[in-house]
């Protein structure tokens, strides 16, 4: 067959399988058209290419699954990070008539009994669960009975060092994904990094992932900072904004503390409110979860353990009461606004103290080249006695806490100290140990915390710019958007800061200037005064230049000479 003859048959082909599409998105979807993105995502995992779709939230990245689901021969292995999102998801596919299922803690032993009958005998289309499900050596077992046509990564971000919510728990699907027999990979995220993207891909091992990047502008989200001074003016701005505003809103705490005072707060001032936390008990989070997506609540109060994959298109408004870790964060968590493509208010309330319980939170307790030494000393102990499995070694070694376990696990398969089989057994390999090996291993999560705190000083730097908030967005992920300048509807588009006007007399440029003393310097947040406009507080200051928000003249601009503290 000629080249041009085997063109002829591939266009055939696409052109049928797109009149399947279409036909299961009116019959089944009620969809009348793909989105941006959607149809290129689609057709690249029909054509079985591994592949990384980075499409913002609410751009549909769900029926970029489903529909090859209906379509593909065999099973389709969807893995998610949350119990919760899972739960969101089957709900919906039921509702359609799609067979799906979902297999985790959650179930009693009855339910997960009848769900593993149901995949076994190959009735279910897509399958849920989570990272840890998946690499359970009896879940794989029953897995490797069917056919898996594709296996989903949703939130996949999750799976690189480098991402903003990393777990270890993801560290071990790439094994187990071939133990299946290396079906294909879509991996689902709304924000990647150049970074993350290379490092999603090498975890996984699918180093010629095709990258489907629709990029992160949504213009119907208006972005906006208020600086405020002190706790009890960050909750009466948070109370005000709140009363202030219609429809449903999500109000995100940095603390379970934190969010727990301000439900205290709205509640008190009659505001229909209610709470998530990872802290509460699974019923009760259950529970407050229904209600606001219900409508029978109307403000959900929640750390960052509420709304990954949470679908509630009408959110008109997203509060961060606190500094989130970095601008991926935010962008996902105030993203959860506008789903429906209507105006959505996106609002940071900014305190200069955030940045320390920040700090605070970056200092986990990543593995030290001991800690490897002694994981690889005590699989080699046990090596020689039998079988080694995760839950083996989580035994032996339980002093260890079982995520920083498994990235000690991870980092001794990277430096090929060990390798897994089709059983996710742990195997020793020839390969020389040495002091040098485990330090170089190390190093790679102290790199980690000094990027993570990179991108701390980023959140940063977006929260006190006079920039446009989407330009600093855009310009962080690299994402270009044709004839874009400037979104025109963020608080530093409406009212930008002013630069002050200063009087050069003529004499001064006929004699070199002395030096004088360095200038003041002011932190974000200080109270200063400034004649004729009286007292204002430090939004951001550049060099020499200070900008300050006066309560009657919004934003404007000085040297800071001309700045004193109030």
């Amino acid at each position: 067959m000629t080249t041009h003859n085997r063109q002829l048959l591939h266009n055939g082909a696409r052109a049928a399988r797109r009149h399947t599409i279409n036909k299961l998105l009116r019959s089944i979807f009620g969809v009348e058209r793909l989105r941006d993105g959607q149809q290129q995502v689609i057709d690249s995992v029909l054509d079985g290419k591994d592949t990384l779709a980075i499409m913002p939230t609410g751009s549909g990245k769900s029926l970029c699954y489903q529909i090859p689901a209906r379509i593909l021969d065999g099973t389709t292995i969807v893995v998610s990070p949350l119990i919760s999102l899972m739960k969101d998801q089957l709900e919906k596919l039921d509702a359609l008539g799609v067979r799906a299922v979902q297999v985790n803690s959650s179930l009693t032993r009855e339910e997960e009994d009848a769900a593993m009958e149901g995949i076994r005998a190959s009735f279910h289309e897509i399958v849920f669960c989570t990272p840890e499900r998946l690499s359970t050596p009896s879940f794989l077992e029953a897995l490797k009975e069917i056919e898996v046509a594709l296996v989903v990564i949703d939130e996949a971000h999750c799976i690189s060092h480098w991402g903003h919510d990393f777990r270890p728990a993801y560290l071990e699907m790439a094994a187990a994904i071939d133990a299946l027999g290396r079906p294909p990979v879509l991996a689902l995220t709304a924000t990647a990094t150049d970074d993350v993207v290379a490092d999603i891909a090498r975890q996984l091992g699918r180093t010629r992932m095709n990258v489907v990047n629709t990029g992160i502008y949504r213009p119907n989200l208006h972005y906006r900072v208020v600086q405020v001074t002190n706790n009890d003016e960050r909750y009466a701005r948070a109370l005000e904004y709140v009363q202030a505003s219609s429809g449903v809103g999500i109000v995100y705490a940095a603390t379970v503390k934190a969010a727990e005072e301000m439900l205290a707060i709205l509640v008190g001032a009659g505001e229909s409110a209610t709470l998530y936390h990872g802290k509460l008990p699974a019923a009760e989070r259950k529970r407050n979860q229904d209600e606001f997506m219900s409508g029978d609540k109307r403000v959900m109060v929640a750390t960052n353990a509420f709304g990954m994959g949470i679908d509630k298109p009408d959110t008109r408004f997203v509060l961060h009461l606190q500094l989130p870790a970095n601008l991926e964060a935010y962008y996902q968590e105030s993203g959860r606004a506008g789903r429906d493509g209507l105006d959505a208010e996106c609002t940071l309330l900014y305190f200069q103290d955030d940045k320390r319980l920040q700090q605070f939170f970056l200092v986990k307790h990543y593995p030290s080249a001991n800690d490897l030494k002694a994981v690889y000393d005590a699989v080699c102990a046990m090596a020689q006695e039998g079988k080694v499995g995760f839950e083996r070694v989580n035994d032996e070694l339980d002093e260890l806490a079982a995520g920083k376990l498994k990235i000690c696990l991870k980092l001794l398969k990277d430096g090929k100290l060990l390798r897994q089989n089709r059983k996710l057994e742990y195997i020793v390999t020839p390969k020389e140990a040495s002091a040098g090996l485990f330090e170089e291993l190390s190093a790679i999560y102290a790199r980690k915390q000094e990027r993570d705190r990179e991108s701390l000083e980023q959140m940063v730097s977006y929260a006190v710019s006079g920039f446009c908030r989407w330009k600093v967005l855009l310009d962080y992920f690299k994402d270009e958007v044709e004839g874009f300048d400037k979104c025109c509807r963020c608080d530093n588009c409406l009212n930008p800061p002013a630069v002050a006007e200063i009087e050069i007399r003529d004499d001064e440029f006929e004699r070199a200037p002395e030096p004088g003393p360095a200038a003041p310097h002011f932190e974000p947040g200080t109270q200063v005064r400034v004649a004729r406009f009286d007292v204002g507080t430090v939004v951001a200051m550049a060099g020499d230049q200070v900008t300050i928000d006066f309560p009657e003249h919004g934003e404007k601009t000085f040297l800071a000479d001309y700045v004193e503290p109030a």
